[in-house]
């Protein structure tokens, strides 16, 4: 676009001129940027107020490069013209060097405006020696100026230098003593602050508001409400402090009764009560709110979000958030960070890259904060590619950070990149906080670092002087268990310095059905249930392991108690998105899906499939009273196979299927979802309630490390206890075989996973999925032998 040069006006062009420039700033003020450039193009006479209007604009709607290159073509420029520019490029961090460049090239004496804009800049972004060098350097201050170091060293702490700097100010007006007096109420100084209130020559409305909110924000609501009732005039802003302070104090229903008393309800008081009715769960009510206004800001939006996200209304809260993109609406900070939880919580990767994408087109100011919460989202859903190249492009990396990225490889079963990522961050000069030994500490557990795993839990108070909590034994109880050292993981709880919570007694319970150590979870199921007496999950585990040992009687009475009681274990569910839309899936309940009748097609494929590859459903992940050919009629509708299933219809080959489920992966599907991927020649992730399993080409990521004790084909942890007379046949394959006479005593090898684990060397044309068979054998070792006498030999595949 050529731009006509400024010419002078004829007197009777100059008042639709000013309207014009008028409704440019109103439009872009507004955030209709486009509006406002059609306004400009349409003027026939433009001034250089005309192009300092769009220049302002394009800044404020945070189109950097669209300022830049209005302010070059301008035909001429004043002073007001170079402020614009200062001041639109102190909006960024990024960009205050370049602010700092435009203020020293200014080819006429800059004002103190000039100075200010910088100065304004240099506070916003937290560069207070910066903003105190360039404060000292300007030949000219106003209040103005004062006011804006002033709100600087407030913000920094700084309350009694900027005493000082109040002080010292030779024209203090209102501005000036509210700032001090919040100053006093953030830094929870309430007495200095109300004595300054009384000592101000004069108050306004502001002032008591500030005065009430500092009350509030420090927990004196009901002297808030006593100052609110005397004051002389009260406004929209005033009301909603007082209606703040309640909600803060966690006042619900009375900043209800004061919301309905309200003679009219202003946009912020309906984000406050909305975000207070979100706190109590009270969504509906929140929603009513939302319903009613006739008036909307991005504030609106972002509560009624936060409400269905922290309540986990999680698709209501999705459906709000594409909503609010499609009216036009720009996300703010607290929106974005909350629909990442929400696309993180449900594992949706097409919205979490929606969202990505709208932060992107927004210019969204990336803080470690948002960049975390990508991160976090990206490891979620899945995509741990992504999460890494987030993570190196952003700097400086913070805790929050490195956290993330750690705890996200443990999920994803890569536990030495996790431990790598660990030890990256203590290199890099980062402390490690509780967080990150809880992530170090999981990837160790889930990677059966016993060693390294000791190791790290011991440096906690040596070398970091953080005190372990209940996360962290829970973490060293979760890998002491998993690696067969219950009896040492209960001497761990016995000696806890902290009060075990339920998840560390659940830990130990998952180990012991692991290891079948029935007279351990008595004691935990026990202690459970005193935390948890609604809770049937410790129940049914019990019943589980008594029938893993045989006390079938138990394992029935347990059945008939949980049937007595009316306890309900949580339904497995597990969903998977496909074209924008999330199709949930619940154990066998099938026809419940409108594609019920291709899934099930795909379903009896993959049964018939299976079997020919040897497989046999495992049937001990079902009810025990039920025959064998409706355990497996029952396993193949569980939630995740349905899933897959569906995946397999419809997500294009060359593409991961990624499905989520709300509890652990049962064993039987952990194995046939391995040979699914396999016999498909597909790539499936899975993300259950623990971890994340990467099925590829018949193996899973998790090194079948996680599964709980399981009995049969496939590579299933089979823990029966090692009898020392027997006969191992390792089928590695329907064409090989491993036979072998083991000579062992009980107490050298517990569980025959880890005799499995100890065959050295491995043929290494021998592909796995292993089975194992156990045939009795007469023999009596001497106590302690072990022998192998491994033989390999080729049978025929039919």
């Amino acid at each position: 676009m050529r731009l006509p040069p400024v010419r002078f006006l004829p007197s009777s062009a100059a008042p639709a001129v000013v309207a014009a420039n008028a409704r440019i700033a109103h439009l872009a003020r507004a955030g209709n940027i486009e509006g406002a450039r059609a306004a400009f193009e349409a003027m026939p006479l433009r001034t250089t107020a005309s192009y300092n209007a769009l220049l302002a604009g394009y800044f404020r709607n945070r189109l950097p490069d669209a300022a830049l290159g209005l302010f070059r073509r301008m035909p001429s420029r004043d002073l007001a013209s170079y402020n614009a520019l200062i001041s639109g490029l102190s909006l960024r961090r990024q960009t205050l060097p370049d602010a700092a460049a435009a203020l020293a090239s200014i080819p006429f004496p800059p004002s103190v405006v000039s100075f200010t804009s910088l100065l304004r800049g240099y506070v916003r972004h937290g560069l207070l020696a910066d903003a105190i060098r360039l404060f000292q350097q300007m030949p000219e201050r106003n209040h103005v100026s004062y006011t804006v170091l002033l709100g600087g060293l407030l913000d920094a702490g700084r309350v009694n230098e900027a005493r000082r700097l109040f002080d010292e100010m030779p024209d203090r007006d209102v501005v000036a003593w509210t700032a001090m007096l919040s100053g006093y109420c953030q830094a929870g100084r309430i007495t200095e602050a109300r004595a300054l209130f009384d000592e101000m020559p004069k108050r306004n409305v502001v002032s008591w508001t500030a005065m009430i909110s500092g009350y509030a924000q420090n927990g004196e609501v009901n002297l808030a409400r006593k100052l609110f009732e005397v004051m002389p005039e009260r406004n929209e802003v005033s009301w909603t402090a007082m209606l703040v302070g309640y909600i803060q104090a966690g006042h619900v229903e009375d900043a209800a009764e004061l919301f309905n008393a309200m003679p009219e309800h202003p946009v912020a008081a309906c984000n406050a009560m909305m975000v207070g009715f979100g706190q109590r769960g009270m969504v509906d009510a929140a929603k009513t709110v939302f319903e009613k206004m006739r008036e909307r800001d991005d504030g609106t939006w972002s509560a009624m979000i936060k409400a269905y996200e922290q309540n986990e209304f999680l698709m209501e809260a999705l459906s709000t958030f594409r909503e609010m993109l499609w009216r036009g609406v720009r996300p703010n900070y607290p929106s974005v960070i909350s629909i990442l939880t929400v696309c993180a919580a449900l594992a949706v990767l097409d919205y979490g890259r929606e969202v990505h994408a709208a932060m992107l087109r927004c210019s969204f100011d990336m803080d470690v904060f948002a960049v975390s919460a990508l991160i976090t989202m990206y490891i979620k859903c899945g995509n741990l590619d992504k999460a890494k190249r987030v993570f190196h492009t952003f700097e400086p990396k913070d805790i929050v950070m490195w956290n993330s990225m750690i705890t996200g490889y443990a999920q994803h079963g890569l536990g030495e990149q996790a431990l790598g990522i660990f030890h990256d961050m203590r290199l890099a000069g980062m402390s490690p906080d509780g967080i990150t030994y809880i992530g170090a500490l999981t990837a160790c557990s889930y990677t059966g670092k016993v060693k390294e795993g000791r190791e790290i839990f011991n440096s906690m108070t040596v070398n970091s002087s953080i005190r372990p909590g209940a996360e962290h034994y829970s973490c060293m109880v979760d890998l002491l268990g998993r690696s067969g050292l219950v009896e040492e993981a209960f001497d761990l709880i016995k000696n806890m310095p902290v009060e075990p919570d339920a998840v560390i007694w659940g830990a130990l319970m998952g180990a012991c059905r692991m290891h079948r150590n029935a007279e351990i979870a008595e004691v935990a199921a026990k202690k459970l249930l005193e935390l948890e007496p609604g809770n049937a999950g410790p129940y049914v585990l019990l019943s589980h392991i008594y029938t893993s040992v045989g006390r079938w009687e138990d394992a029935s009475k347990m059945r008939k108690f949980i049937s007595s009681r009316n306890l309900n274990k949580s339904p497995g569910c597990s969903w998977i998105e496909y074209d924008k839309r999330v199709h949930l899936f619940t154990s066998g309940d099938v026809l419940a899906h409108p594609e019920h009748a291709a899934i099930l097609r795909i379903l009896e494929k993959l049964d018939g499939l299976l079997m020919e590859s040897g497989y046999s459903a495992d049937g001990s992940f079902v009810l025990h009273d039920i025959d064998e050919e409706q355990k497996s009629h029952s396993l193949r509708y569980h939630s995740e196979r349905q899933a897959v299933a569906y995946g397999l219809l419809k997500i294009p080959e060359g593409m991961p299927i990624r499905v989520m489920k709300n509890l652990r992966v049962c064993g039987d599907c952990h194995s046939a979802i391995k040979l699914i991927a396999k016999i498909t020649s597909r790539e499936i992730v899975l993300r259950d309630a623990n971890r994340f399993h990467h099925f590829k080409d018949g193996f899973c990521s998790c090194r079948d490390y996680w599964i709980q004790v399981s009995k049969r084909p496939f590579d299933r942890e089979v823990h029966h206890p090692l009898q020392a007379n027997c006969i191992w046949s390792i089928v590695l394959s329907r064409s090989w075989v491993w036979s072998g006479v083991v000579k062992l005593s009980k107490s050298s090898c517990t569980s025959l996973v880890h005799f499995v684990r100890a065959l050295q060397p491995a043929p290494p044309e021998a592909p796995l999925p292993f089975r194992v068979e156990l045939k009795p054998f007469d023999w009596a070792p001497a106590p302690g032998e072990v022998e192998l006498e491994p033989k390999l030999c080729q049978t025929d595949p039919k």
